[in-house]
Parts: C-alpha cells; sequence; structure tokens
C-alpha cells in the first residue's frame, strides 16, 4: 500500500504540474477566442484551438514521466471507449471542462485530469482556472482544496440543500423528464444552480460548497477526477439507479451521503435516460 501510496503521489504531481501548464494558456486566452478557430463535434459540443493546445500539454507531460500508460483524452479520443475501459493504467483528461464558459470568459472552466488503476479511480485533480482553485485527491488520503483538507457538507435533508446540475445540451428528447425532476427540486430544495462545468459542481460538492450535484450525457472525462474528489471529500457518488462506479455510464449523481436516497428517488423519473 505504501509503495502504491507514493505511486500515486507521484500521478497526483504530475497531474497538478500539467493542470497549472495548461491552465497558464487557457487563462490567457480565456474570453478572446477567435470564431474561426472554433469547431462544432456535435450538438452544443464545441471544441477550439486553446482546448487542442491545452491537452497536447497535458499529454506530452504525462508521456515525459509515463510513456507506457493509456490516455483517453477527450480531443483525441477516436471512438473506441471499450479499450480504455480495460486499460490498467489509465490517464482520464479534460482539457476544458466547460468551454462556452471559457470562450465567453464566464466562470468556471477547468482542468480535470485523474488516474485509474487497475480499474479502479485512484487520483483526481481538477484545476478551476478561472477562480485558481486547485483540488486534489488520492484514494485513501483525503481531499486537499488549495493545499488544504476539505469535506463536504454536513447538510442533513435535500429541503435544506443547494443543488447544482447540468441542463441538457447534447439530445433532448427526455427534455420534459429533466424539467419535471427541475421543478419538484425548485420546489423542494434551497436552491439550484447551473455553472455550466461538471468537474467544478464535483470539486464544490467535495469541497462543502453544493450538497448534491446530478447531470446526464457526461462522459469520463468530465466525471473522473471529480469522483475521487467526491469519494475523498466524504460525498456518495451514484448513477440514477445507486450504482456506485457510475464514470462510464454517462449518469452522475454526487452528494454529501445524506441526500443521496432522497435525490435519487427525484431523479426516479430519468432512471432509463442516458444521453
Amino acid at each position: 500500500m505504501k509503495e502504491n501510496n507514493t505511486f500515486f503521489q507521484q500521478i497526483r504531481d504530475v497531474a497538478t504540474a500539467a493542470a497549472h501548464k495548461a491552465g497558464e494558456v487557457i487563462a490567457e486566452a480565456a474570453g478572446r477566442i477567435d470564431v474561426d478557430s472554433v469547431r462544432s463535434k456535435g450538438v452544443h459540443d464545441l471544441v477550439t484551438e486553446i482546448d487542442e493546445k491545452a491537452e497536447a500539454i497535458i499529454i506530452e507531460s504525462i508521456r515525459r514521466d509515463f510513456p507506457d500508460h493509456h490516455i483517453l483524452a477527450e480531443e483525441s479520443y477516436a471512438g473506441n471507449m471499450e479499450t480504455f475501459e480495460k486499460s490498467g493504467a489509465l490517464w482520464i483528461v479534460d482539457p476544458i471542462d466547460g468551454t462556452t464558459n471559457f470562450m465567453h470568459g464566464v466562470p468556471p472552466y477547468a482542468v480535470s485530469i485523474a488516474f485509474r488503476h487497475q480499474g479502479e479511480l485512484v487520483v483526481g485533480v481538477v484545476y478551476d482556472v478561472a477562480n485558481d482553485d486547485l483540488f486534489t485527491a488520492i484514494k485513501g488520503c483525503g481531499l486537499l482544496f488549495n493545499g488544504a483538507p476539505a469535506q463536504t457538507s454536513k447538510t442533513p435533508v435535500l429541503s435544506e440543500s443547494l443543488v447544482t446540475t447540468g441542463f441538457p445540451y447534447r439530445a433532448y428528447d427526455h427534455i420534459d423528464q429533466y424539467l419535471s425532476v427541475l421543478k419538484r427540486l425548485m420546489q423542494t430544495s434551497r436552491g439550484v444552480r447551473r455553472p455550466g462545468s461538471a468537474s467544478v459542481d464535483l470539486a464544490w460538492v467535495a469541497a462543502g460548497r453544493f450538497d448534491a450535484f446530478f447531470e446526464t450525457g457526461l462522459m469520463p472525462w468530465d466525471v473522473a477526477a471529480g469522483i475521487v474528489l467526491v469519494r475523498e471529500g466524504g460525498g456518495q457518488i451514484s448513477d440514477y439507479s445507486g450504482n456506485p462506479e457510475p464514470s462510464f455510464t454517462a449518469q452522475i449523481v454526487a452528494s454529501n451521503g445524506h441526500v443521496h436516497d432522497e435525490l435519487l428517488d427525484f431523479l426516479l423519473p430519468m432512471v432509463d435516460v442516458h444521453n
């Protein structure tokens, strides 16, 4: 275990350095993107030259120390997820989570880097570039927020909770189910927010700013690092059915643990929605 911890600390340190290096490029360009440099990968799914430049910086940093590891990165992903799911040493990278926010210079937008070892997420790093906030976690070692220990909230019930979500943006055939859930939460919870970056949503749940988060249609690079953060902050992670390993299921629920089951009840209308 000690050998693994040393290895995972090295992973975290490489990820942190890479996130900061990419973050410098991202911060310099935020809100100043030439429209001609933007291309669309799908409905409301945009990529800029800065996404690609930041990803190249991160991949180069990883390859320098771990040339034999697999890397699942958003902008270079070619569509064969099964290969990555079976990898024993896998980095999962989102160079800019919240690209639309980034393009408009609207916080938050973040670098998200996770490491999956023998099928288990063990290291998570989320660098909230706009706010210069760093969230890191290693399995079994707790959550650090800007180097200090942090944890999820103690809020006991959903009626006292501040909930964060992500709106449907790739597919809209389930919009009515989503809106029914959103309506109930708006009526029941203390408030609902939509910042626009899933990795930051998860980091803020982990550090106790939000009490819970849910979203559908996400990819592993959107959530992998944040999953580690929430677990190490003392929170709970699942999909809408309660499956505790949701990184490849396109559904995620994160909470402080106290309000998790209550939120799952609210999400029953969307239990079969995965896009």
